[in-house]
């Protein structure tokens, strides 16, 4: 008996199946191509994501002659879609959480700033859904229906009108509390005429889909950081995970009451099963593997895959690499680009410029958790990482020296699709679930620090100072 999980990601579709003892029996992947352009443009054509669902599940399945029992499917999270209701039809590109267009609109609605986080744990920023539906409804008025993208890929396989409730709690539409759509939330938006999906836990069966075959239950939806964070086995409050892709997102368990964040990072739910909710606080960097895509545009980088060679050939430099390329995200939430190298030399290679980015990345990512630790009251004690750029032993040792704790690297890079698996095949035995997760995705690789705490303070206290003079430089304003 099989199960096939779903990873809708911001550059590809993965798609894996297990049998119910959590054994990998096959994997298809499919690429996404997203669409940049000026003005902060980021949007994807719907259709082709949808094909590529299809296409990596049925690929996937074609390798295997087990029986499907269940289906489960992660998604982009903050990724919104105009579409119409009768049809299925997309009625615009789907507008990439990485978009920036809204940020007219969360500055039009700056006042209800402190409502929102109050109503929402979330920080008003256009990387959020409801300010990209609003732009939408001003300047494309669209008609059908605007949801976040899981939504719509929901009902495209099953019929169903539904999110689930991680996914709603990435909207700014969301009573944190009540786990309920917020009415007010909805008018601050000018979204209450809007058509509202029904909210159902992460592990339910959904409806039923012959997409893939006859017809099997959809088990589980979830957004894909939050199913990473399960997938990686972070089921007590204070563990904490790195997921290094498209960007990078540090995510920690806060247990099962919701925690307002002091520094402006989004509080929301990890995932809801059995009637129990889980939350969790995150911190984003938006250009990770992105940045390496144009590092390689450049030529400066021959491929990712090259990443460790590189940083082992580039000597000791001073060069600082601030990766704000697509903005930043907590605690300055700064929607303009406002990347930067600092300390170039004539003697300044471009294997240094390549070994910044590591470090920039490294440095980001470990001020966001310092920020975690703050909102926690403690310190955390063991960093896990996953995603495509986990696999560069450069990035993590890097990432172990500068956060001075040890950096557990997953045994598989699916660690998304192994939580969705887990969702859709045990998510009503949060007990089985845990051993379930442990024995799909153990830890692969431990780093542990190799420079001294002084050292580490020292590095990132000027990388602090390079990274506040970006900000400033292209207008932005600090966080207090």
């Amino acid at each position: 008996m099989a199960i096939l999980a779903i990873d809708q990601g911001s550059s590809a579709t993965k798609a894996l199946v297990v049998d119910e003892d959590g054994r990998r029996l096959a994997q298809a992947s499919r690429p996404v191509r997203t669409h940049h352009a000026a003005g902060g443009v980021v949007e994807c054509d719907g259709d082709e994501i949808l094909q590529s669902v299809i296409d990596a599940g049925r690929h996937a399945l074609s390798q295997t002659s087990e029986p499907l029992t269940a289906i489960g499917i992660g998604n982009q999270g903050e990724t919104v879609l105009a579409w119409d209701r009768k049809s299925g039809r997309p009625l615009c590109p789907a507008i990439s959480w990485q978009d920036k267009r809204a940020q007219t609109t969360a500055r039009q609605l700056s006042g209800q700033r402190d409502r929102l986080h109050q109503i929402t744990g979330l920080p008003l920023d256009p990387y959020f859904a409801a300010p990209k539906m609003r732009w939408l409804r001003e300047q494309r008025r669209a008609v059908g229906v605007v949801t976040t993208i899981d939504s719509w890929i929901i009902q495209r396989l099953s019929g169903e009108f539904v999110t689930d409730a991680a996914t709603a709690s990435r909207t700014l539409l969301l009573d944190l509390e009540a786990g309920e759509w917020s009415d007010e939330a909805f008018a601050i938006f000018g979204l209450s005429g809007e058509e509202r999906p029904r909210i159902v836990e992460c592990a339910a069966e959904i409806g039923q889909t012959s997409l893939f075959g006859p017809s099997i239950p959809l088990a589980s939806a979830i957004v894909d950081q939050q199913a990473s964070l399960f997938g990686l086995g972070c089921f007590q409050p204070g563990e904490l995970k790195c997921t290094y892709g498209t960007g990078a997102f540090a995510m920690v368990n806060v247990g099962s009451e919701p925690r307002r964040s002091s520094n402006n990072l989004p509080a929301s739910i990890a995932w809801k099963f059995g009637g129990e909710t889980t939350y969790c606080l995150d911190g984003p960097v938006y250009a990770v593997g992105a940045a390496l895509t144009w590092l390689r545009s450049l030529g400066l980088l021959s491929a990712a895959a090259d990443l460790d060679a590189v940083a082992a050939r580039a000597g000791k430099s001073d060069v600082i690499f601030i990766p704000a390329l697509a903005g930043t995200g907590a605690p300055n939430w700064w929607p303009e680009p406002s990347g930067a190298w600092f300390g170039l030399s004539l003697a300044t290679q471009k294997d240094d410029l390549v070994r910044a980015a590591i470090y920039g990345v490294a440095a980001e990512v470990t001020t966001l958790i310092r920020l975690i630790e703050k909102d926690l009251g403690r310190s955390i004690a063991t960093l896990r990482a996953d995603g495509g750029l986990a696999a560069s032993d450069a990035l993590l040792q890097t990432q172990s020296d500068l956060l001075q704790l040890p950096v557990e690297r997953s045994a598989t890079v699916d660690t998304t699709a192994v939580g969705i698996a887990a969702l859709c095949a045990l998510g009503r035995e949060p007990a089985a679930a845990i051993e379930w997760v442990r024995n799909v995705a153990p830890p692969a690789r431990l780093f542990e620090p190799r420079i001294s705490s002084d050292e580490a303070f020292d590095w990132l206290a000027r990388w602090q100072a390079a990274a506040t003079a970006a900000v400033q430089i292209s207008g932005g304003k600090l966080a207090h």
